[in-house]
């Protein structure tokens, strides 16, 4: 067997390494957008980063696609529905977002996703949430708060927030919601199925791409947006999505959305050492409310598995 197809079969039966490659691809996307601010406009960024990931798909697995189109018309409804919210929409406010706020507040406001996922399971699907789950919800919205509202939580009172911490808490919102829908997925080929959304991505972001040009705002053509747009079509588009896909498939929505929790920490870290930002008190004090939160609903999780065995 080839080297490298027998290195990729091993790491696609691997879900934590798989998971903790998407946070830190994650977490670089989040720096990422800061640097394209200014260089590249948000529209037209989401737009060329699904349009390449499209297409590197539909070149790597074209007879795939082909042989499955029928089943790709008859689930369009739901890869369009998560293309549109988990790819183009959550990407519109990220980049957006990186034009008003810190790499460090997007990368920490991302971590609030495991708990609206989980509260997302149970709005939707009825999954139970323990109280020791309840609690950790709880906190992890209030660290995502606090870091939105840099330590001053009485802004929400006065609606006093930057523009950029708004949108990433929508962005925040936009991929709980994807990532409760992949529950649903259809049973395809991971390839299939990552080209119908990317496709739908490519779609919705087309029109806005357009409407920003004609706005008068155009990407900059230096070195500096070429190398970007390869990082981002390649490494949080197209290899992280399909890790979290994997990892998702292999130990569920709950489980692999507690990794999240990874993207402040990678997204930090690589802020501090790339873009030169500093870590404020609330930061530390947010990620860590957030983490607490995370920690303690897989302490549950893990209790639940433990009394299902049991009772087996």
């Amino acid at each position: 067997m080839n080297p490298f197809r027998q290195a990729a079969r091993w790491l696609f039966h691997q879900p934590y390494l798989l998971l903790v490659l998407t946070t830190l691809f994650w977490g670089g996307n989040a720096v990422a957008g800061k640097l394209a601010a200014g260089v590249i406009p948000p529209f037209t960024l989401t737009c060329i980063r699904w349009v390449g990931t499209a297409l590197i798909l539909f070149i790597v697995a074209r007879p795939i696609i082909i042989r499955d189109w029928p089943a790709i018309r008859q689930n369009i409804r739901f890869l369009f529905f998560c293309g549109a919210v988990g790819f183009a929409i959550f990407n519109f406010l990220l980049y957006g977002a990186l034009n008003f706020t810190s790499a460090i507040n997007a990368a920490i406001e991302q971590s609030g996703m495991p708990m609206l996922i989980i509260l997302g399971m149970y709005l939707v699907y009825g999954e139970r949430i323990t109280a020791l789950q309840g609690v950790g919800v709880v906190l992890s919205i209030l660290g995502v708060l606090l870091t939105a509202t840099r330590g001053d939580l009485f802004a929400i009172m006065t609606l006093d927030m930057n523009i950029g911490d708004v949108m990433m808490l929508g962005a925040v919102l936009a991929y709980s919601i994807y990532s409760v829908a992949l529950k649903r997925k259809p049973q395809l080929d991971w390839r299939v199925i990552m080209f119908g959304m990317a496709s739908a991505a490519a779609v919705v972001s087309i029109p806005f791409a357009l409407f920003e040009m004609a706005s008068g705002r155009f990407m900059a053509f230096v070195p500096e947006a070429a190398m970007l747009l390869l990082y981002v079509v390649l490494f949080p588009s197209l290899m992280a999505q399909v890790f979290f896909f994997r990892g998702v498939e292999l130990v569920g929505a709950n489980r692999a959305g507690l990794f999240i929790n990874l993207v402040p920490i990678f997204g930090a870290l690589l802020a501090v050492l790339i873009l030169g930002e500093r870590l404020e008190l609330y930061h530390l004090t947010g990620l860590g409310l957030v983490l607490c939160g995370i920690g303690l609903a897989e302490v549950s999780a893990r209790r639940r598995r433990a009394a299902a065995l049991g009772d087996a």
